[in-house]
């Protein structure tokens, strides 16, 4: 074991601090509320805050880890990220009874090297800019797009684990992750392989390309589909999907309680972001078709992050096994809230801009908070609240703290 004696009692220590905030009665009591949210009977709005500048994080040493194995570095990281996130910002989030541990796989994805060059810029490195050079440009180059290739080292998954319960034996139990889970946003990858305003030019110019690249992307996904389930390596028992907690009657009813690693028993999530800037006719057309094809192979989505989708919401809402949907900034949300019926959960995304202002107004990010809360009321709609995409807190880590002091004080209002 590549771990010195003092990151192993490193370890042990984290677990126990993590161990004492999972078995907190409260952790039921928030899966209650979530299942509720789930199956359509919200009791209250629920409130998730992820994605966030951790960099701008770092005081007091709670995020110094001190594990230099790459695998023993990513679960020491992972547990002190929760354990921060509890102690000043826990919101609704739920800490399960267990620590959970990757399988060590190779995942290929679509196959191709991303050539792009980061742009600097004054905020740092949370989510730097960055110019993507194009590297396909003619029907000759769809074919660098590769079908998905995922291997398992299970001789490597079976050290780790027994590693793993060595460490922790007595402490807490181990749960080896099934697998995967899997991002079928495929514009994502697409904008990168193409550039943004050459994707835009060629919407236009050469629609032929773009609908090549978007078959041969959509083909990549369902062979890696096919592969994972062929051999029992989806991450079925995932309690999040694009942030947001999936605990629901049938597919994860409690903590480790999913049924099987199969697609079919979970949830992925689906965007097109660029598709603010183009109208809902183009969304029909370059986007529909093929996250349909995508969405058939799963047992729930969540479609959307931060592109509108107000102004296509009959459209989203016919994607099969689509749950929730994401009503982010750039959305209208009384259009949302008065299009998504009960059928689907609007998930809500606060603009984080507030928290990024050289000053903050608190009186407008509860005044934010509460027009949901008002239109959630008003058209009787199941919400959730995720502030995510968190760029930069002005390396101030308490506004994370106030923010979400206020979200929950006016959720528990409703």
């Amino acid at each position: 074991m590549a771990l010195s004696s003092h990151q192993i009692n490193t370890l042990k220590k984290l677990a126990q601090d993590y161990m004492e905030i999972a078995l907190l009665p409260i952790q039921q009591d928030k899966i209650n509320l979530w299942k509720s949210l789930n199956r359509f009977s919200m009791q209250r709005p629920m409130v998730v805050m992820n994605q966030l500048p951790w960099n701008e994080l770092q005081k007091g040493g709670e995020l110094d880890c001190l594990c230099t194995d790459p695998y023993w570095y990513q679960v020491e990281l992972e547990l002190r990220q929760t354990i921060y996130k509890w102690n000043h910002f826990p919101v609704d989030m739920v800490v399960e009874p267990f620590i959970t541990i990757p399988k060590v796989c190779n995942y290929s994805e679509y196959g191709i090297d991303i050539d792009s060059d980061k742009i600097d810029n004054s905020i740092g490195d949370t989510a730097p800019s960055r110019h993507y050079n194009r590297i396909i440009h003619t029907m000759d180059d769809v074919s660098k797009i590769k079908d998905m290739v995922i291997t398992v080292d299970e001789t490597a998954s079976t050290r780790r684990l027994q590693e793993a319960e060595d460490i922790f034996e007595g402490i807490a139990p181990v749960v080896q992750s099934h697998g995967i889970d899997f991002h079928v946003g495929i514009w994502d990858s697409l904008t990168q392989y193409i550039g943004m305003e050459d994707v835009y030019y060629e919407l236009y110019d050469n629609p032929e390309l773009i609908h090549a690249c978007l078959n041969r992307l959509t083909e990549s996904v369902l062979a890696g589909v096919k592969q994972v389930n062929e051999i029992g390596f989806f991450n079925e028992i995932a309690n999040t999907c694009h942030c947001s907690y999936v605990y629901n009657d049938d597919l994860l009813p409690a903590p480790n309680q999913g049924k099987g690693p199969h697609t079919k028993n979970g949830w992925a999530f689906g965007m097109a972001q660029l598709f603010t800037s183009v109208s809902p006719s183009i969304f029909e057309e370059f986007e529909i078709p093929y996250i349909t094809r995508i969405a058939k192979e799963f047992g729930k989505i969540y479609y959307g992050c931060c592109e509108r989708e107000d102004d296509k919401l009959e459209m989203v809402r016919n994607i099969p096994n689509v749950m929730k949907v994401s009503c982010s900034p750039w959305s209208d949300r009384e259009k949302f809230s008065e299009k998504i019926g009960k059928s689907l959960i609007m998930s809500n995304k606060p603009t984080p801009a507030f928290i990024a202002m050289d000053t903050v107004d608190w009186q407008e990010v509860r005044k934010d908070l509460e027009y949901t809360v008002e239109l959630t009321k008003r058209y009787n709609i199941n919400t959730e609240f995720i502030l995510k995409d968190i760029s930069t807190v002005g390396f101030d880590p308490d506004r994370l703290t106030k923010w979400a002091d206020i979200a929950m004080d006016v959720v528990s209002r409703f």
